[in-house]
């Protein structure tokens, strides 16, 4: 059965998140480099990414409330996207599939992201379905939105444990491309051969669905 339909995560997929974990370093009055070293322990040790937080000796949401208070909105900004990221939907929108981004992000970012008027069929997010990847739910919003069966379905993401593994396990043709921080890692791991694709950047990807 042909893939009709891709849908994408957002972070280290779409949007190269360096520019916001960067400011965060700033805002805990650490370096780049220590606040990035104590990601990459994370990641190794297969933890939530809010866990970096505790590292410097305070709880995510406790940042984030302070961080708030000086009057910071947060967001994603169009400098964001990794240069191969537009020209992607557009050229899968322009071929004929449906195309939808849903990751695990924010309210803020969901709005963002609506407002960029992006070339785009579907839009959601962790915060709007309620439900968090790897849960098999999230991937079954997914199936609803579109009307189209899991094997037409492409999942394109960065992650192993949150993009790769549960959407093959919901039916979906998963896409893993390897950049980003949890990219590289993640790829040395052995489930990584499970993927239906692997690339190294958007630019390969409408080929190799193509060839699918």
């Amino acid at each position: 059965m042909s893939i009709k339909g891709v849908f994408f995560d957002v972070g280290e997929t779409l949007v190269d998140e360096t520019r916001q974990w960067g400011e965060w370093a700033h805002f805990l009055g650490v370096t780049r480099l220590a606040f990035f070293g104590a990601l990459g322990a994370v990641i190794e040790r297969q933890e939530h990414h809010r866990k970096v937080f505790e590292y410097f000796g305070v709880s995510f949401r406790s940042a984030l409330l302070q961080r708030e208070k000086t009057g910071w909105k947060g967001g994603l900004e169009v400098g964001d996207f990794y240069p191969d990221a537009l020209p992607c939907l557009q050229g899968l929108k322009a071929a004929g599939y449906l195309v939808g981004i849903s990751g695990n992000q924010p309210e803020r970012n969901e709005a963002t992201l609506r407002a960029m008027g992006l070339p785009i069929d579907f839009l959601a997010s962790s915060t709007s379905w309620g439900v968090e990847k790897p849960d098999p739910r999230f991937f079954k919003h997914m199936v609803q939105e579109t009307g189209l069966e899991p094997e037409q379905i492409a999942y394109v993401g960065d992650r192993i444990d949150n993009d790769v593994l549960p959407a093959l396990k919901a039916g979906m043709k998963a896409v893993f491309i390897r950049r980003g921080p949890w990219g590289y890692i993640h790829a040395t791991w052995p489930e990584a051969g499970r993927a239906t694709l692997r690339i190294e950047s958007l630019e390969e990807l409408a080929g190799q669905l193509k060839a699918l």
